[in-house]
């Protein structure tokens, strides 16, 4: 792959999240990610210090209801994953795959200048980004 055909994440990124907060009951949060035919849960950092959660449907599936607990009495973050791995949304699909194959993840948050501004997937990394490549007409 030359650089004339980069695919940054920020072109196969999307923004199918809801922000939630760490103290909503899986049950409302749910609902919010329903509503937005959302992916994943971002969830809110308490202050500057602190660094942004992530929840998704096989957390709540894992952590909720396989050990038949309550949606409206468990928080979310008893289940969010915190710290996640962030990507910059200049990033190489290339090295953002990689990055996913290495720490075992499917799904990141993309943050730029400390803010989530969308997630990237690895089905978008291969849906859009490999469409885009061989769209290209180098590729």
């Amino acid at each position: 792959m030359s650089d004339k055909n980069v695919v940054t994440v920020r072109e196969v990124m999307n923004q199918r999240y809801v922000r939630v907060s760490g103290m909503d009951t899986v049950a409302d949060a749910f609902l919010q990610m329903r509503e937005a035919d959302a992916h994943c849960m971002i969830v809110e950092r308490r202050d500057e210090a602190d660094e942004f959660g992530l929840v998704l449907y096989t957390d709540i599936a894992r952590k909720v209801i396989g050990p038949d607990r309550s949606v409206e009495r468990v928080r979310i973050y008893e289940i969010m994953s915190k710290p996640v791995l962030s990507v910059h949304p200049d990033m190489n699909i290339r090295y953002a795959s990689r990055l996913f194959e290495h720490f075992r993840i499917r799904v990141a948050p993309v943050a730029e200048d400390g803010e989530v501004i969308g997630i990237v997937t690895d089905r978008d990394i291969v849906m859009q980004g490999l469409a885009q490549l061989l769209e290209s007409p180098a590729g």
